[in-house]
């Protein structure tokens, strides 16, 4: 869980990072089309990283639930 998190909130902070640098590149002010493709593949990346650690915890937490019900 912790490498998870830091994994993507590293991953989140590096694609902000690129997203502020493809301002300072010329032509200033224009964000090019690669900055933002990666950009979007590394929110998307830590996004999945999120909703698979979420899915799983659900699914674990409702089995030990429906355990103790049926005991």
């Amino acid at each position: 869980m912790t490498i998870q998190l830091a994994m993507a909130a590293f991953l989140t902070v590096s694609g902000m990072v690129m997203l502020i640098m493809g301002l300072w590149t010329p032509p200033v002010g224009e964000i090019h089309s690669s900055v933002l493709i990666a950009y979007g593949e590394v929110s998307t990346f830590a996004g999945s990283l999120f909703g698979i650690d979420y899915t799983y915890r659900y699914k674990l937490k409702k089995n030990i639930n429906d355990g103790q019900n049926n005991s």
